[in-house]
């Protein structure tokens, strides 16, 4: 590992004082979790007409539900690759555009398979997004607010699964047979916005430093935070080593957390409806109950993020893991308790994996290296992906075939397993430097 080096004389990233330049990448950056939340949790609502229109079968239904996550797979993975070499600016505005024109695509989808195609591609432009806007609002942001910024991050994707339930349950009222076009379609308003928003951001002067260019990582630093802003150093780790020494155990944790923590929310954005159907709410009351799970998942990621400086990394994770589980597995072992106990349960996970949720995002963009880190974020969330999509596909087929109690034991197997393998391999990055908590 080598260390890149420019004159320092005044305020670097690290120490600055958190400004409105900070807020705006904040609230930018967050655009892209807010379109997978809307994008994921939309179809979840859509599905109630897509069905039968298309006369999709249970195995047809879990595809398009995890169809999202198939494109992301591969999205996840190349946008972090592409974001490393060319930098984060380049593809920071270009990947949310495809979405837009992707959007609004799916309106005319007369079949399963271009509906499937087009989510899957829709897929790899919201994957592309994760490590571009982690990446870049990580290395702006100061170390005192680096947690609660990438937080703000997950919450801001629960906002957008939370209004997709309503938008969804409006257009399904207004626009008759045609609710779920409209309702698919309309992701492309809220991507075009952000697109707008996003143009004019300056490139990371990290990642300007780690490839040799100084004189533009001081003029990015001095754009964003004025003529006195200088960065330091900066580590410049080979993105060979990526899978090698110490990285590769960081790689299999992130993973790990992150698909532990992904399968169930997941699945239930995209079969909240039909999974409350299961447990007695059924028609609009089961659209309506779904959003305010949502919302209590957006109540758990806020807390989660007023908290995370307070109690730290570690501790966060382990609890987030337990409590969700705990509610997972009571839903699982009396599937025939009443309606409101049932709903309850729901309720209290949705709360509870707020810490884990925020952490899938905060740990991966604080565990690695400037020059590596975007393709560690897209390896990571590729990787979990993987089972995300596996284990959205098995949701249908499980309900149907299973019934509510054994899903949700599987559910809280997860969350329990996650949580037994944080107390081993969790580290504690709170008050730390980018450089100190990507170091081996």
């Amino acid at each position: 590992m080598t260390t890149q080096k420019i004159p320092s004389s005044g305020l670097g990233i690290d120490e600055a004082p958190l400004n409105s330049f900070h807020k705006k990448l904040a609230l930018y950056s967050a655009g892209g979790p807010f379109l997978d939340g809307f994008i994921i949790a939309s179809i979840g609502v859509a599905m109630v007409q897509i069905s039968p229109q298309l006369h999709l079968t249970a195995s047809q239904e879990g595809l398009l539900g995890a169809s999202i996550l198939f494109g992301m797979l591969f999205g996840a993975y190349a946008g972090g690759w592409l974001t490393d070499v060319f930098g984060r600016k380049v593809l920071y505005t270009v990947d949310l555009t495809a979405i837009v024109v992707l959007s609004v695509a799916q309106f005319w989808a007369d079949s399963f398979w271009w509906l499937f195609a087009l989510r899957i591609l829709v897929g790899v432009a919201v994957g592309a997004d994760y490590p571009i806007a982690t990446s870049l609002l990580t290395e702006f942001t100061p170390l005192k607010h680096r947690g609660q910024l990438i937080s703000f991050l997950m919450v801001m994707m629960f906002v957008g699964a939370g209004l997709a339930s309503f938008v969804g349950e409006m257009f399904i009222h207004l626009a008759g047979e045609d609710g779920w076009r409209w309702t698919l379609a309309s992701a492309a308003l809220p991507a075009a916005l952000i697109v707008a928003l996003r143009a004019g951001t300056p490139e990371s002067p990290r990642w300007l430093l780690s490839k040799g260019r100084v004189d533009e990582a001081q003029a990015a630093m001095r754009k964003a935070f004025g003529p006195d802003a200088t960065l330091s150093a900066i580590d410049d780790t080979p993105a060979a080593r990526l899978l090698g020494s110490g990285y590769l155990g960081r790689m299999v944790f992130v993973t790990v957390i992150w698909t532990c923590s992904l399968i169930p929310v997941y699945a239930i954005y995209a079969f909240g409806p039909a999974i409350l159907a299961k447990i007695g709410l059924n028609g609009s009351m089961a659209n309506y109950a779904s959003a305010l799970i949502n919302t209590l998942f957006l109540a758990g990621c806020v807390l989660a993020m007023i908290t995370i400086n307070r109690y730290g990394r570690r501790p966060l994770i382990i609890a987030s893991f337990f409590l969700s589980g705990l509610a997972l597995l009571v839903l699982g072992l009396f599937p025939s308790a009443p309606s409101y106990v049932l709903f309850g349960m729901l309720a209290a996970y949705a709360v509870f994996i707020g810490g884990a949720q925020v952490l899938q995002w905060v740990y991966p963009n604080e565990l690695f290296p400037t020059s590596i880190r975007a393709s560690a974020v897209g390896m990571a969330c590729s990787l979990s992906r993987i089972g995300g999509a596996v284990g959205i596909y098995a949701v249908p087929p499980m309900i149907a075939k299973f019934g509510i109690g054994p899903t949700m034991l599987a559910a809280a197997a997860l969350s329990l397993i996650a949580m037994f393998y944080s107390i081993v391999a969790a580290p504690e990055t709170r008050g730390k430097t980018l450089a100190e908590t990507s170091s081996l």
